[in-house]
């Protein structure tokens, strides 16, 4: 039998990116977005994972940068994946994970460079917000918050 070598091997495997997400809510259960500078859309705070660095670590990273706030990351709630599409070569995996509870936006503090306005929105109403293709991941994050078990979305249709 033939063996490739390692680094021919490992050069010709499919490669991705990956984004990191924290699914925040307030006592009530409305869901923190953010409304990105760049995009014409709200989303979930958080953002593209560093090479060598861990999901985890990446939406600490991306919370801290962001919000001016430091967050406890708990479980993997939702597991979602999107094939190349617009000026994205590569397929994108995306972590959304549990960062708890925030009463408030006040403790906020926000990079202007980066974030024009945060709220909190109701389930229904974030959605809306959200593309079309991430909408599924607030009613799914919310599942897997309250069965204590990730849901993986990954070209699923999902409903509660």
């Amino acid at each position: 039998m033939t063996w490739t070598e390692p680094a021919t091997w490992y050069a010709n495997l499919a490669s991705f990116y990956a984004a990191a997400a924290a699914f925040i809510t307030n006592p009530a259960g409305d869901v923190l977005l953010v409304k990105p500078t760049y995009r014409d859309h709200w989303a979930f705070p958080g953002g593209y994972v560093d090479e060598g660095e861990y999901p985890h670590e990446a939406c600490v990273r991306e919370i801290t940068e962001e919000l001016g706030v430091s967050v406890s990351v708990g479980g993997l709630l939702v597991v979602d994946w999107a094939p190349p599409a617009g000026k994205r070569p590569r397929s994108l995996a995306s972590f959304t994970f549990d960062c708890g509870l925030l009463t408030d936006t006040d403790q906020l503090c926000l990079s202007k460079d980066e974030l024009e306005d945060v709220a909190f929105f109701s389930l229904q109403q974030a959605a809306r917000h959200l593309p079309d293709d991430v909408a599924p991941r607030v009613a799914a994050a919310m599942q897997a918050r309250a069965r204590r078990v990730p849901v993986y979305l990954a070209g699923m249709p999902y409903r509660l």
